[in-house]
């Protein structure tokens, strides 16, 4: 899941990285004045980090849940081993300790 999620996130930024050396090739080799060119260059890197931090926001979103999933297993997980160990530790205390076998009470 987390290498999903790591190539997701560098392919996220190969792409803006991409996309704005491209714009910023085009923008200089394209017939304008300094100053125009300039101005797109600003508004350009403008809306470059707009995505990008956008993009970091849903990516964060998404690690959240995950975190939050991930608990939440965990969470059932403890509580299933704390009913197995409270039901082998009644069956024990019902049984007594006099019924244990050999082998059994070598284990303990």
């Amino acid at each position: 899941m987390s290498n999903e999620k790591g190539s997701a996130f560098e392919a996220m930024v190969s792409f803006i990285i991409g996309a704005a050396a491209g714009f910023v090739c085009g923008v200089l080799f394209a017939p304008a004045s300094g100053k125009e060119t300039r101005q797109k260059l600003q508004d350009e890197i403008e809306k470059t980090g707009d995505k990008a931090k956008d993009n970091y926001e849903k990516i964060s979103k998404e690690a959240e849940k995950g975190i939050k999933v991930v608990r939440e297993k965990t969470q059932e997980s403890l509580e299933a081993i704390r009913e197995f160990i409270d039901k082998k530790k009644d069956e024990f205390l019902k049984r007594g300790p006099e019924a244990m076998t050999d082998d059994e009470s070598a284990k303990v």
